[in-house]
């Protein structure tokens, strides 16, 4: 049974039905300033970890240690660039058949799962290979 949202945790989820991309709660803190609403950043951080517990809410951690929020609404997966921070979604998911099996053999109501691959895009590569060429 679902508990009732307090004021500030429903209009926390009603700008994330807004927005198209996951968003940091420093950037959600201003966006709700933007729009007159009066919340402070420790309230948004509140909201935002009551939603994830309810499992309305999915956070995903940036290889920079930044949280990033948005809807629970599909899995997410990633090809993260460590050097520039780009991040890559993949259309693909490898481990669907491993979450319905988790599901049936812990009994365990899955809302959503992360994968995420750290490493260097094609882009930081040929920088790396450049400068190794370049001291060589």
């Amino acid at each position: 049974m679902k508990s009732r949202r307090t004021r500030s945790q429903s209009q926390v989820f009603d700008l994330l039905k807004q927005l198209k991309s996951a968003i940091s709660a420093q950037e959600l803190y201003l966006q709700l300033r933007q729009q007159q609403v009066s919340m402070g950043l420790a309230t948004v951080y509140r909201a935002l970890e009551s939603l994830k517990l309810e499992g309305a809410v999915q956070v995903r951690t940036l290889s920079s240690g930044e949280s990033l929020y948005s809807l629970a609404k599909e899995d997410t997966h990633h090809l993260t660039c460590v050097r520039c921070g780009n991040s890559a979604v993949m259309d693909e998911c490898p481990v669907h058949g491993l979450e319905s099996h988790l599901t049936e053999s812990h009994h365990f109501q899955i809302f959503y799962h992360t994968l995420e691959f750290f490493g260097l895009c094609e882009k930081c590569q040929l920088t790396e290979e450049d400068s190794l060429t370049a001291t060589g």
